[in-house]
């Protein structure tokens, strides 16, 4: 008997991408294209409804996003294996999309055999990288992480409190200025843009914990 196809969902807000992925699968009896999806929320409501064993899921797409959807997947236990078929490699674009629980992360100039390979392979429940994405994810765990000095933490633990920069000087008897030069030098090191992003990627990384005896 043979083994039944992998059931299949696409999410992308490009018709002509959809189009051109499903063209990919078709007429080919190892897969089973169920349905397409325009949006991060409309990938969720159909997969709930279909029961997709892989999504190729973009990440930037209207209304919901990828890794919004990929999130709301998990929390809702879909079992679906998400692959991320995408035009973008950044660190932005992958980190997010890995921590939220893809199982793959490929980009639009795959070839077909390799996205087919590549679903196979997710559908196992296996991880599959492309390959600069996967040097990237290299780099990020090779590269030492730039630290930050004992006076930046200071700063970064009383923005985790809630504090501005003009309490967070007169906290520290600093000028507000300095304040926000830590500040800019925190994001840097963290690679982030905005304080709560710093905050999420302290805890993340063990850079702040949380106090229970407070």
């Amino acid at each position: 008997m043979a083994d039944a196809p992998i059931r299949l969902l696409i999410a992308d807000d490009h018709p002509i991408v959809r189009d051109g992925i499903r063209g990919m699968f078709t007429g080919d009896p190892a897969f089973e294209v169920l349905g397409e999806a325009a949006d991060g929320a409309q990938a969720v409501a159909l997969a709930r409804a279909l029961n997709p064993d892989v999504i190729l899921m973009d990440l930037r797409m209207p209304r919901m996003d990828g890794v919004t959807a990929i999130k709301e997947l998990a929390r809702l236990g879909i079992a679906a294996r998400v692959l991320v078929l995408t035009t973008y490699d950044t660190d932005r674009d992958v980190l997010p999309a890995i921590e939220a629980g893809a199982t793959g992360y490929l980009l639009k100039d795959t070839g077909r055999d390799e996205l087919a390979q590549a679903v196979r392979t997710a559908a196992r429940g296996e991880a599959v990288l492309s390959p600069s994405v996967a040097t990237r994810l290299l780099g990020q765990v090779r590269a030492p992480a730039d630290p930050l000095s004992a006076r930046e933490l200071e700063v970064l633990r009383l923005i985790a409190e809630g504090a501005t920069n003009r309490e967070a000087a007169a906290r520290l008897f600093i000028s507000e200025a300095t304040v926000k030069s830590h500040v800019l030098h925190i994001y840097a090191k963290l690679g982030v843009n905005d304080r709560a992003a710093a905050v999420a990627t302290a805890f993340r990384r063990g850079l702040l914990v949380l106090d229970d005896d407070r």
